[in-house]
């Protein structure tokens, strides 16, 4: 019983890492496109998206919905 105590040894330690990474990353991308909205870049692309549509042709396609 003991070899089988002395392999999992670590195994809560790379679990914890593995988390703690995972968790840090989503921390960072809320952060990222926190910064993203306060600086208007959701409503610079919505605006960018919008003209290319009408210039493409898509405002038919809008009146038509």
């Amino acid at each position: 019983m003991r070899g089988t105590r002395d392999d999992e040894s670590g195994q809560a330690t790379v679990e914890y890492a593995i988390v703690l990474a995972a968790l840090l990353a989503v921390v960072l991308g809320v952060a990222a496109l926190w910064r993203f909205a306060e600086s208007g870049g959701f409503v610079e692309a919505a605006a960018e998206s919008a003209s290319h549509a009408t210039s493409v042709g898509g405002m038919q396609d809008a009146l038509l919905y």
